[in-house]
């Protein structure tokens, strides 16, 4: 989710959902290393729970990174060994992590050992031609024993060569039995799974499996389904909140970014693109928010134009 998931986003999805827990685009240790902290870890009150994904391999950059996102405030620690794309290998890092347990159990482990916040793991059930329930399976419980308790899992194989990022997440197949065998065989562990799922029926049925379901594009590209997940999964009782309000909310988030941060609006409104996703209308009210020739104005006078017509469910 990298270049998605940034704070502002975060704080629409917030709006949509109190208790789901909400990930950071992956940071690299170099990044916090080398870059501007505030840049990489600033992030809005509001957003809690959330966790900071870390992309890196040394234990000593790890634990460096650790301890800098407790400081600042983040609820748990997250190590990515689930990436694919070309550039994080040439890091050393993401789905390439899964061939060296050992090395990925010394990062948790330096992890561990410098903070108090939860240290979890987010990896795929297998790479490259590796399709072993074994391999995974030992993967963990390496892992482990180093004190991650908390490992979401992509039930797709990562391939590291021949398949683009894209390509990773469709053509692989899913196989949702293996990451159900893992809750089988570690059930002291939590066990999370990622992948495919686009739906709250799948989500449910998920459940009746693992203790965890994590949705990534599609809670970015039909947002409004994460409206009923305090309802449906937390208990809460059902929400009155209206698209227009969630619309309002972010106008006046975007009001205050511009005070406050010197932050024009378009960069904060590709984020709700898909709030109206399935209702008439959705197209043009897209089109308004994304009209590059209404950057000059302010937030509250492209929604008005936006609003115009009325879009209405189909």
């Amino acid at each position: 989710m990298m270049d998605w998931t940034d704070r502002h986003c975060r704080y629409f999805h917030r709006l949509l959902t109190q208790h789901t827990r909400l990930y950071t685009e992956m940071v690299t240790t170099g990044a916090l290393r080398h870059g501007s902290l505030r840049r990489h870890l600033r992030f809005h009150e509001e957003e809690h729970p959330v966790a900071l994904q870390l992309g890196g391999s040394e234990p000593e950059d790890l634990a460096f990174a650790a301890k800098l996102g407790q400081e600042w405030g983040y609820d748990e620690i997250n190590l990515n060994c689930g990436c694919p794309s070309e550039r994080v290998q040439r890091g050393a890092f993401g789905a390439c992590l899964m061939a060296e347990p050992a090395l990925v159990a010394d990062g948790v482990k330096a992890m561990v050992d410098v903070v108090d916040i939860p240290v979890t793991v987010k990896h795929r059930i297998g790479v490259d031609r590796i399709e072993s329930y074994d391999f995974v399976r030992d993967f963990v419980g390496q892992v482990s024993e180093a004190g991650c308790q908390v490992f979401i899992v992509h039930a797709r194989n990562a391939w590291l060569q021949g398949l683009s990022p894209k390509e990773n997440r469709e053509i692989p197949p899913l196989r949702y039995e293996m990451v159900y065998q893992l809750k089988r065989d570690f059930p002291h562990l939590t066990i999370c799974l990622n992948g495919g799922v686009t739906s709250n029926a799948q989500i449910a049925t998920h459940l009746r499996h693992v203790d965890g379901v994590m949705v990534g594009r599609e809670a970015y590209h039909n947002p409004w389904l994460m409206a009923g997940w305090d309802h449906e999964f937390f208990g809460e009782p059902a929400s009155a909140l209206t698209r227009e309000a969630v619309e309002e909310a972010m106008v006046a988030y975007m009001e205050r970014e511009a005070v406050d941060d010197d932050c024009p609006w378009y960069p904060i409104a590709r984020h709700m693109l898909g709030l109206r996703h399935s209702l008439r209308g959705a197209r043009r009210w897209r089109q308004i928010w994304s009209d590059h020739h209404l950057k000059p104005l302010p937030p509250r006078a492209v929604m008005a134009q936006a609003w115009q017509g009325d879009p209405q469910p189909v």
